[in-house]
C-alpha cells in the first residue's frame, strides 16, 4: 500500500510519537544493528530506545501477514537478545475480525486507516507538530478548561510545568483556532473544534488491548465487583470512558458494557477473574473493553459509589477519544468540569 508522507504522518500521529521519529532506511537500520534478517518491516519510528516495526496494508484478510510479523519479532530479539524492544503495529485501512482479534492477542497494536488523509480529514483539525493530548499539554488544556479564562503563568503554576511550555501550548491552541487571548488572559473559545481535535490525534479504539464477555449482568455492580476483586489483587487499574463519565455526570450511559484501563501483563488475571465461558445464556453479558494506559493514569484515581475510576480531566480526555458516539456525554462533561 502507499506510504506516503500523510500515510508515515498519520500513523506516526496514532502512535503518540514526536514528529522526528522515523528511520527512512530500514536497511541502514539493520546495518547498525549489525543484522541480517530476511524480512524487513515497510516503516521503522525509533523514539528514546524504542523500535516500532510498521507493516502498511491495504487489506488484512488473512493471517498471513501477522505471522510474517510474528516471525521477525521472534528472529529480532533470538539472533540478538540485547537489541532494543520492538512494537509490531498493523495499519490498514481494512481488517477481518478474526485477524485483528488475533492480532491484539500477539501484541500487535492496529490502526485503522481512512480511506483518504487528504483536506477532508484535516477539515476539523489540522495536526501540528505538537499534541494537545500529550501528558503535559493535557494538563494546561484541562487546566484551561476549569479556570474559563486565566493566564498563562497560572496555568503554568496549578499545572506544575514550565512557562515555556505552557506558553507553546497556548499557542498552539491559539493557532488552531481552539483558544483566544484576550490582554493576558487565555479562554478555550471553539470546544467543538477541541474536541474533534483530540478525536483525531488520540483515538481510543487505537489503545484497545481486549474485550472480554463478563459473567456479570448489570454494569455498575460489574465495576463495583472488579473493584474489590483487583485491589484486593493489589492490580493497578482505573475504569474510564462511559463508565467514569456516568458516574461523574449522573448521567445514565450504555448498560451492555464496561470501560477499563489495565495493563497488558495483567490481562491474564484479569480473564481468570472475570471472563465468562460461552453459551447461549450469556450472550447479552456485559462486556469489558480494556485499554492500555499510555501515561501515568493510575494515580490520580477517584471513588465514586466504591468504584475506581479515572480523574476528571483524563474521563474527559478518554471520553472525547471515543468521538462522535461519546459526543453527548463529553459536553455534558465539559458543562461541569470547572466543578469537578
Amino acid at each position: 500500500m502507499d506510504q506516503s508522507p500523510e500515510v508515515v504522518a498519520f500513523i506516526r500521529e496514532a502512535l503518540g510519537l514526536s514528529p522526528d521519529a522515523r528511520a527512512d532506511d530500514v536497511a541502514a537500520l539493520y546495518q547498525s544493528m549489525e543484522t541480517e534478517l530476511p524480512l524487513q518491516p515497510d516503516i521503522v519510528f525509533k523514539e528514546d530506545e524504542r523500535l516500532y516495526f510498521v507493516e502498511v496494508k491495504l487489506n488484512v484478510t488473512s493471517i498471513d501477514t501477522i505471522a510474517r510479523m510474528q516471525l521477525l519479532r521472534e528472529l529480532w530479539h533470538r539472533r540478538e537478545p540485547g537489541r532494543p524492544p520492538v512494537e509490531l503495529v498493523l495499519a490498514a485501512r481494512t481488517i477481518r475480525p478474526r485477524e485483528e482479534q488475533l492480532a491484539r492477542e500477539l501484541g500487535i497494536r492496529v490502526i485503522k486507516l481512512p480511506r483518504t488523509l487528504g483536506p477532508p480529514l484535516q477539515s476539523e483539525f489540522k495536526p501540528s507538530k505538537s499534541r494537545i493530548t500529550s501528558e503535559k499539554s493535557w494538563k494546561i488544556v484541562s487546566r484551561l478548561l476549569k479556570e474559563k479564562s486565566t493566564s498563562i503563568r497560572q496555568l503554568a503554576l496549578k499545572e506544575g510545568v514550565s512557562y515555556g511550555w505552557a506558553h507553546k501550548t497556548v499557542e498552539m491552541l491559539i493557532s488552531q483556532n481552539i483558544a483566544k487571548k484576550n490582554d493576558s488572559y487565555v479562554q478555550i473559545s471553539d470546544v467543538k473544534k477541541l474536541l474533534n481535535g483530540i478525536a483525531w490525534e488520540r483515538p481510543m479504539k487505537n489503545m484497545s488491548i481486549a474485550e472480554i464477555p463478563t459473567s456479570f449482568s448489570d454494569s455498575i455492580p460489574a465495576a463495583r465487583d472488579i473493584t474489590s476483586m483487583l485491589s484486593d489483587q493489589n492490580v493497578p487499574f482505573a475504569f474510564t470512558g462511559y463508565t467514569a463519565g456516568g458516574l461523574y455526570t449522573g448521567y445514565a450511559v450504555r448498560q451492555d458494557a464496561i470501560y477499563l484501563y489495565l495493563d497488558r501483563k495483567n490481562l491474564n488475571l484479569f480473564s481468570e477473574l472475570f471472563k465468562a465461558p460461552f453459551n447461549k445464556s450469556n450472550r447479552n453479558c456485559i462486556r469489558a473493553w480494556i485499554y492500555a494506559p499510555d501515561r501515568d493514569i493510575f494515580t490520580d484515581t477517584q471513588q465514586k459509589e466504591g468504584i475506581t475510576v479515572v480523574s476528571p480531566a483524563q474521563t474527559l480526555l478518554d471520553l472525547a477519544g471515543f468521538g462522535y458516539s461519546a459526543m453527548d456525554l463529553t459536553k455534558a462533561l465539559v458543562n461541569i468540569y470547572d466543578a469537578l
